[in-house]
């Protein structure tokens, strides 16, 4: 087979929706499979800011979604007639110990987090399940795999979402259909705000990481656009650390050399 690498990664002709659109690292992901020539699907729980990132694509269209909202992922899944791409950003945390966690707020955090994600896996697995094509991306943390006090909750969900990723894998994949986790470290997006206004704990995790800063949410979108093409076609049930080398080091102190 002949293949052309000067276009692995184009998008050309094919349809993506990303749910999570309107700020941060599904922004990013969203201006990136455009740039490479999808027509993208911006969804968000607020239309304004997914209107405002479709209007930076040559090809998109903006919608409204609540992934919380009873029954919306599924009428949405049943309303797109094709889908190449789906992007599933959308996530909450907690920060708080265990013995302080109440069961409302386990309640809001598995609910967005990890029943929103299965039920995207779900419905919009099924669309692709039928075409016999399709890639689906969902976002992890590196919480998956290494934790802090307070992260109980969030990290329960990164782990509970990483091994759904791998049984849809196992289970999509004779259809053709693959997915995947991004486990990105720390990226600068509202979801972070709180650690961002404190100049020392966002030192801290800056000092962390092999590179010594933060993530740009735009830094994540090379990562979606490598598991949206066919520059990905054999991987599937996979998790891609973007972390800088955050879980790679000690970190914890340099010895001199």
């Amino acid at each position: 087979m002949n293949i052309d690498y000067s276009k692995i990664f184009r998008l050309d002709g094919q349809r993506a929706l990303v749910i999570g659109a309107g700020s941060g690292i599904g922004r990013e992901a969203a201006l990136a499979l455009g740039a490479h020539g999808a027509h993208v699907i911006c969804a968000d729980l607020d239309l304004g800011h997914a209107k405002q990132t479709a209007a930076l694509i040559v090809s998109a269209e903006a919608l409204e979604l609540d992934v919380l909202g009873a029954g919306e992922i599924a009428r949405l899944a049943e309303t797109i007639n094709t889908l190449d791409v789906c992007v599933h950003t959308p996530a909450m945390n907690v920060r708080k110990a265990i013995l302080d966690y109440t069961l409302e707020e386990f309640d809001r955090v598995i609910a967005l987090n990890l029943r929103a994600t299965f039920e995207v896996i779900k419905n919009f697995g099924a669309l692709m399940v039928k075409q016999r094509r399709g890639s689906i991306i969902t976002f992890s943390s590196i919480r998956a795999g290494t934790v802090e006090p307070g992260q109980s909750v969030y990290a329960a969900t990164k782990s509970g979402l990483e091994s759904l990723v791998r049984t849809a894998a196992a289970e999509f994949g004779p259809f053709n259909v693959r997915i995947n986790a991004i486990r990105p470290g720390v990226v600068e997006t509202p979801l972070t705000e709180q650690l961002k206004n404190n100049q020392e704990w966002y030192d801290a995790y800056a000092a962390k990481s092999a590179l010594g800063r933060w993530a740009r949410a735009d830094e994540l979108a090379g990562a979606v656009v490598f598991l949206a093409s066919s520059a990905s076609s054999y991987v599937t049930g996979s998790t891609l650390t973007v972390d800088a080398g955050w879980t790679a080091i000690d970190g914890r102190f340099t010895p001199p050399l």
